[in-house]
């Protein structure tokens, strides 16, 4: 059951990046210009650094190490998880009530028809390359614990992200559309994210730990590897969980699905 269930995940996923490079050029300078926007963002980082030479302790490459973990998770994101991201449109046109009849479960359409290879390869691609300029700078040792820790934190980022998309196509179940609310909580939420979040006041960071729970997709991880001074304000416990968290609020955006499902009604399209 799970090597079909797989089987046709890979089938999905390679027909959506077919279809994606069907036009490689367009395919290509879009992935390149999504990789020079979020490049832009490092760019100024790193020359506000060459002035002021830290934010709150955290170096360029210490920086550098913390988007990285951004950019990589949300690669690996789009791939399983934009058909989330991307869910009101499905609802508007009318293709999710062609999904509800189909033998294949709902959710596993879902994440499984709209990889977007072109926004993996741009973050992607940026994320690894931080990676990087970064891994070997920043006073971490790669044994087999910390590359094991390192691949289990990619993990629970990946899931708390989809969590959270999960989270807002159950909403859109019922009210349609959310376009705004999520952009408001995840889009901005994310902006934050790239910085250590020991820099905001306490609404912001009560934001990011328990409510949009970005700091567990990258900075408690990272202080796990890093053990910034910063981490003393925090219990020392949140640099170890962030698969724990992310499975936890995968489970309980799946029950508000399956919740929010029973009130679905078709837009009529």
């Amino acid at each position: 059951m799970v090597k079909d269930v797989l089987s046709l995940f890979w089938l999905y996923s390679k027909n959506s990046f077919k279809s994606r490079m069907l036009f490689k050029f367009d395919a290509i300078t879009s992935a390149l210009g999504l990789f020079c926007r979020e490049a832009g963002n490092i760019i100024v980082i790193y020359l506000t650094l060459l002035k002021f030479n830290n934010i709150n302790g955290w170096n360029i490459n210490e920086m550098m190490f913390l988007f990285s973990l951004l950019f990589v998770t949300y690669s690996l994101l789009v791939i399983f998880f934009a058909g989330l991201r991307d869910f009101s449109y499905r609802i508007e046109d009318g293709a999710f009530d062609r999904m509800i009849i189909r033998p294949r479960g709902v959710l596993f359409q879902l994440m499984s028809v709209n990889s977007d290879w072109i926004a993996a390869m741009g973050h992607g691609g940026l994320g690894v390359l931080l990676f990087i300029l970064s891994a070997s700078k920043v006073g971490i040792v790669w044994n087999l614990k910390t590359v094991g820790f390192y691949i289990f934190t990619i993990f629970g980022g990946v899931l708390i992200q989809g969590a959270i998309f999960l989270f807002f196509a159950s909403l859109n179940l019922v009210l349609v559309k959310v376009d705004n609310l999520r952009g408001l909580f995840y889009w901005n939420m994310k902006r934050f994210a790239g910085y250590p979040i020991s820099i905001f006041n306490k609404v912001i960071q009560t934001m990011l730990i328990y409510v949009i729970p970005f700091a567990f997709v990258n900075y408690f991880p990272c202080q796990y590897l890093l053990r910034k001074n910063d981490m003393l304000q925090y219990p020392a416990f949140f640099m170890y969980i962030s698969p724990l968290v992310g499975v936890v609020l995968y489970l309980l955006a799946y029950a508000f699905w399956k919740f929010s499902f029973r009130y679905y009604n078709s837009t009529g399209n």
